[in-house]
């Protein structure tokens, strides 16, 4: 079992930053695909980014376009937690952020049906 605590949302102005943290508990962080989602008030779930362990080299990232270029997912296994450096922010982006873990490696991880364990959430809110 793994348990996924998120942090660092909360209210900016547009063109702002903000950082997220996700603290995993429980398994082997460093195996896990970790990705971010957000889902905003009245739609659905979307995928944000992703990191994971590829070609048994290094660890590489994947975003959604609609923050590519202005999100960096990052990890950091000593301390069992994953990022997200929010720069640029929009009020579109505004929404409850989610953590999300798996153990596979193999698939997307662009839908939130490929992942084993989820955060409660956290409030992302841009203001215009």
């Amino acid at each position: 079992q793994v348990l996924l605590v998120e942090s660092g949302g909360g209210l900016v102005q547009a063109g702002g930053s903000l950082r997220l943290s996700c603290a995993a508990s429980g398994g082997t962080f460093s195996r896990y695909t970790m990705g971010w989602f957000r889902q905003a008030p009245g739609k659905e779930r979307e995928f944000v980014a992703v990191i994971r362990w590829k070609f048994g080299i290094a660890y590489i990232a994947d975003y959604a376009d609609s923050v590519k270029g202005r999100f960096t997912v990052s990890r950091d296994n000593a301390k069992n937690t994953v990022y997200l450096q929010m720069n640029s922010l929009k009020p579109e982006d505004t929404a409850v952020y989610y953590c999300a873990a798996d153990s596979k490696h193999s698939g997307t991880h662009y839908l939130d049906l490929e992942y084993d364990y989820w955060g409660q959430g956290t409030q992302v809110t841009v203001s215009s």
